[in-house]
């Protein structure tokens, strides 16, 4: 598997594990996100969302840091506001 395109902070790394998100799904969603949101506290941070068509179509958020190369994940969780969305 090549090494991936971003950094994965502490807590991004503790949320991929407990919630069982595969890094390919964060790649993807990395890569070709289905929708980008600002993040609405800090500037410095964006929200990449996609569905994940192996987990039912929820929508994975990807909180990372885009002023930084290569970007850094601070945050990985599945949005349950937003299953069936986008």
């Amino acid at each position: 598997m090549p090494e991936p395109n971003y950094q994965l902070s502490q807590h991004a790394k503790r949320r991929i594990e407990r919630r069982q998100i595969r890094l390919e799904w964060i790649s993807a969603t990395l890569a070709n996100p289905d929708r980008t949101d600002p993040d609405h506290q800090d500037p410095a941070l964006r929200h990449a969302l996609k569905k994940i068509q192996e987990m039912d179509n929820r929508v994975l958020r990807v909180v990372y840091n885009s002023t930084v190369v290569p970007p850094r994940i601070v945050s990985v969780h599945f949005d349950r506001r937003l299953k069936g969305a986008l």
